[in-house]
């Protein structure tokens, strides 16, 4: 019988972190497959030492993402993959990267380096940011995850505020898709097929995440939805991803970010389909099926 990790982060406690793990331990014990529940801490990254019993692979649900090379050195499959891992949470080279693929998105600019104390406003630039990104726009740190360090800036005010308080911090600017106000799709894709969907919308607050009040219900995705999800994942080189699509003009679909961790607890309330089948499914067709 193959043994894999389910690796999260022991210091989240929110129940929805172990959760998440548990979603898909289920599945691979459905599969014949013995998971063992690790949190990240539980394992000792001494990188002059070989572990000594290691898992035939490891599905990775955390951000640790030294932890993932780690036992990457160790040659244990992982997935995701680290580096995919780490350009998923950084979201500034992640739309890089999706720009460069072509994958449609609202109109983005990676805000410069700027050290804590020092100040640009009086060299143009910002002018410039204003120009290209009219008010209202969205300014979203790089790290950032459930719609959390994201600003909705509806004057100049806010906007040279918020430019002055995240000097030393990676982040973005970003069109604000105004027929996107409150709703998105969520569309979980795994090994370049679309497996789950939901629509997101809140009636109180500019994101629609479940986590800040919003609320999902199923939806069927056009093909055009479907393939742009499918693109920004496999831009990313993304085996496993929670694609975030908002609704642009004539509800054309433009790609708001994509999730290299995506919890799926809650698209599984909606539609009844633990995405963790289709993780363990297209795992072991990657390394063979397990021998029971």
């Amino acid at each position: 019988m193959q043994t894999c990790w389910i690796v999260y982060n022991g210091s989240l406690t929110h129940d929805k972190f172990i959760d998440q793990a548990i979603l898909v331990k289920e599945a691979a014990d459905r599969h014949g497959i013995h998971a063992i529940l690790v949190k990240n801490y539980e394992v000792l990254m001494n990188v002059q030492q070989k572990l000594h019993a290691k898992p035939d692979f490891v599905v990775f649900l955390d951000k640790d993402i030294l932890l993932a090379q780690y036992l990457k050195n160790e040659g244990i499959p992982v997935f995701n993959d680290p580096d995919v891992i780490e350009i998923c949470d950084n979201k500034a080279r992640q739309y890089m990267k999706l720009a460069n693929a072509g994958v449609p998105m609202p109109i983005t600019i990676v805000a410069p380096k700027v050290y804590p104390g020092f100040s640009i406003q009086e060299s143009g630039y910002f002018e410039q940011v204003l120009q290209t990104i009219p008010l209202p726009m969205i300014i979203k740190e790089a790290h950032g995850s459930f719609g959390m360090k994201v600003y909705l800036i509806e004057t100049r005010e806010q906007f040279f505020a918020k430019v002055e308080e995240l000097a030393g911090v990676e982040y973005v600017f970003q069109q604000f898709i105004e027929n996107s106000r409150g709703r998105d799709i969520r569309v979980n894709v795994v090994g370049g097929n679309v497996v789950a969907c939901m629509l997101r919308e809140s009636q109180t607050d500019f994101r629609a995440n479940i986590t800040n009040g919003g609320f999902a219900s199923p939806i069927i995705l056009t093909q055009r939805q479907k393939d742009v999800a499918i693109q920004a994942a496999e831009a990313l080189q993304a085996e496993f991803a929670g694609v975030d699509l908002l609704f642009g003009d004539d509800e054309e679909p433009l790609v708001c970010e994509v999730n290299g961790v995506a919890h799926i607890r809650n698209i599984y309330n909606v539609t009844g389909i633990n995405v963790g089948d289709a993780m363990i499914e297209y795992i072991l067709s990657k390394v063979g099926a397990a021998v029971v």
